[in-house]
Parts: C-alpha cells; structure tokens; sequence
C-alpha cells in the first residue's frame, strides 16, 4: 500500500468541492464522516489445527441515496483508512451514476494467496457470521474486490441464507450465475471505461483505431480493458504491467497472450515479446491512452510532470493524488476520474440486485445496452460540469455526485 493516506486525500477532495458547491460547514462535516464502521476480530480453524484471528472491517459511508454498496477485499495490507476512502468513493460512485444506493466497503487483513481453499472459505462464512446483522438487501450489498471472488460471494451469500432461515441471493453480488449473479458482471468495470474513453475520444478527435495504450495492473480490470480495447476500437496496447514489472512492445501486445502468461507464471514481465518494464516506467510511455488499472497513488506530484498521455483513464481507485490531478489539469491531460471510469462494475452490482429482487434475469445484450447509456449519460454529466466550472474532471464528477447526496441528506432532515 502506498504511505499516502487515502482517506485524508478523500478529505481534501471533499473540502475542495464543499468549497465549489459553497456548502455549510455543518454539510461538509457530515460528508467527511462515514455513518458508521465496524472493526472485527474473526477467530477461523486453520488447517494446521490452529486458531487464527483476522482483523476485519466494514463501512458504511453514506446511506442517504439508499443501501450502502461497496465491496470486500481480502489483502494483506488493507487498513481501515483504505477501507474508509474506498466507501467514500463507492458513495460519489453511486451517487454519479444515479443509483438508488449509497458507499460501503470492507476488507480482511489476510493474505488468500498463502490460504486453501478451506480456510478462505472458514473466513468467509466467518465474515458472513461477524456482519449479518448490519448487511440485507435493503441494507448494505458487499460484492467481489481485490482478491475475493465469486466464489467467496457464494460461500457468504449461503451462510447469510443460512441465518436468516431462507435463501437471500440478493445479500450480495458478484455471485456465479447459477446463484443468481448477472451475465455482463466479468467484463463489468473494463466495458465501462469504454464507454467512457470512446466518449472522450470523440470529444478530443481522437481515432481510437489508431490509438496507443499502456495499461498498468494486469488483474480483472486491467486484463479486460487491453482485450476490450483491441475488440471494440482496434487499439494496439504497447504496454502491460503488474506489481512485478511489465512488458513494453511498439508493435502491439496480445491481451490473451499476457493473461495466459501471467497465469501460468504469476506476471506479464515473464512475456518473451518485448522489452522489460517496470510499474512506474510505464506510466510516462508516450502512449494515447494511458489506463492505470492497479493501486492507488501512483501518480503524484514526483511524476505527474512526465506523463505524456492525452487520456488517463481511471480504472484503478484513486490512482492520482490531489497534487497529481493539478499538474495534469494544467498539461491538459484529460482525466476520466475513478469514480466515473471504473463505476460500470457497481452498475452491473445494481443490475444483478434489480434482477435478483424481479427474480427475472437480463440477456448480456441487455446488460451492456443499459451500461451504456449509464455510462454515457454519466461520462457527458460530468464532462457538461467541467465546462461550466471551468474545474477538472474530478472535481466536476464530484460536484455533480456530492450534490445529489447533499439534496438527498437535505431531503430527510438529516442536515
């Protein structure tokens, strides 16, 4: 994890729009606040006969718009501030894509890649246990993050059944299909910064046929955006990478190819084709499209100035710091923020809790025709706001999301 705290960047972001929209202090107090948090101790069976004790949380952002959504990461180095400026973020996410639902998250502080099968199921059931009186259907949906899987949303989606004494598919999401989860839901969060880059590219001239890009994160998002690109535009992505290094080729990489690499040898840096490159290097190629799809923090006030993409498209949460984003908006970079870029995931969370509660389940053509008319209306909302204000594209995703909370808070009494 990066030593820059994440929620204290998500509190400088919210000041700075608190200070556009003009809000009272007493709001953006609230809005700097999540509602309500917990901090969990899960004792699970190992399979050397111990007991080991994982910490754990769960935050509820802002519930105002609807039920908090937000996912469940199980890593290592999660923190509670992470965890804290991931349910913020899910909270502007929801609100700018206009769903009825506000931000949660979680996390586990584990290490899955070290676990069986067994014991990550014990956690899960575990988590599940810990937390059943604070998620529902109508209350906060988790879903699948950083090294959780559908799988693991099985096993939790049953032990809350379990509880309750009857089946609950739409306690979560991300689930397989045969338990109710949404076709689409793969490819979700990629085919949403399509969208988004297919619009921007329009909007800036760009012939994305002819366009240059570099991805940085190989895993679920990063993978689908360089397959994406290639199928839906006929880019050529001259750069992929993960957290051991990557593969740089002029000529064009095949998205297949590095994924059956990564696979087989744990990352794209073992590709024969190409030259070696690290995570950092390849943020400052001289590429089209630059698509951070990885951690948070990566771009900042010590490389901002080298970036020499015209579009960098925010698959990753948080990947620019407040600094970052200023040097960008004075190069004219052109920043599909987090929040707007990488919300297709979410909204195809949203579909699968629609269509769990209908009991009537979508066609992927279907899927994909509803995320993007999302996308593109949510893409121009913002676009629109940055004209206006004459303010960068966060800072306009976030006016057009905080508002909406702010209207609903104001609505209920609650400010």
């Amino acid at each position: 994890m990066s030593q820059i705290n994440p929620f204290e960047i998500v509190r400088r972001q919210v000041d700075k729009c608190s200070r556009i929209l003009k809000l009272d202090q007493d709001v953006t107090d609230v809005l700097k606040s999540p509602m309500r948090e917990l901090h969990l101790s899960l004792p699970v069976h190992m399979d050397n006969g111990k007991v080991k004790v994982f910490q754990a949380y769960r935050v509820q952002y802002n519930d105002a718009k609807g039920p908090t959504k937000g996912g469940i990461r199980f890593h290592p180095d999660e923190t509670i501030d992470t965890v804290r400026a991931l349910a913020a973020w899910m909270t502007w996410k929801c609100s700018l894509m206009d769903l009825p639902l506000g931000g949660g998250k979680g996390g586990v502080i584990c290490n899955p890649k070290e676990m069986s099968e067994g014991e990550l199921e014990r956690l899960s059931r575990s988590y599940a246990r810990a937390v059943y009186q604070f998620i529902g259907p109508e209350r906060d949906v988790p879903a699948p993050d950083v090294y959780t899987t559908p799988q693991i949303m099985a096993w939790i989606m049953d032990e809350y059944s379990a509880m309750a004494g009857k089946s609950q598919f739409g306690v979560i999401t991300g689930k397989p299909l045969a338990l109710g989860g949404s076709k689409g839901r793969g490819d979700a969060t990629a085919k949403g910064g399509m969208y988004c880059i297919r619009e921007a590219a329009k909007l800036l001239k760009i012939d994305l046929s002819k366009a240059t890009i570099a991805v940085q994160g190989y895993g679920n998002a990063g993978y689908y955006a360089a397959k994406l690109a290639k199928e839906m535009f006929g880019s050529k992505i001259i750069a992929v990478c993960d957290s051991q290094g990557g593969c740089y080729c002029k000529t064009g990489i095949d998205a297949e190819e590095a994924q059956k690499i990564k696979t087989k040898t744990t990352s794209v840096c073992n590709m024969k084709t190409g030259d070696k490159i690290s995570s950092e290097e390849i943020l400052e190629l001289d590429v089209d499209i630059l698509i951070p799809s990885a951690m948070e923090n990566v771009i900042t006030e010590k490389n901002a100035a080298n970036i020499k993409a015209k579009i960098v498209a925010e698959l990753a949460n948080g990947p620019c710091t407040p600094e970052a984003d200023d040097i960008l908006y004075k190069k004219g970079i052109h920043v599909i923020p987090d929040f707007l870029c990488n919300a297709g995931g979410v909204t195809v969370s949203y579909f699968e809790m629609v269509q769990n509660f209908n009991m009537y389940y979508w066609t992927e053509k279907e899927v994909y025709e509803r995320l993007d008319a999302k996308m593109t209306t949510a893409y121009h909302d913002v676009y629109n706001t940055h004209k206006d204000y004459k303010i960068n594209m966060r800072q306009a995703a976030y006016v057009r999301a905080v508002e909406r909370v702010v209207e609903a808070m104001k609505l209920r009494g609650w400010v």
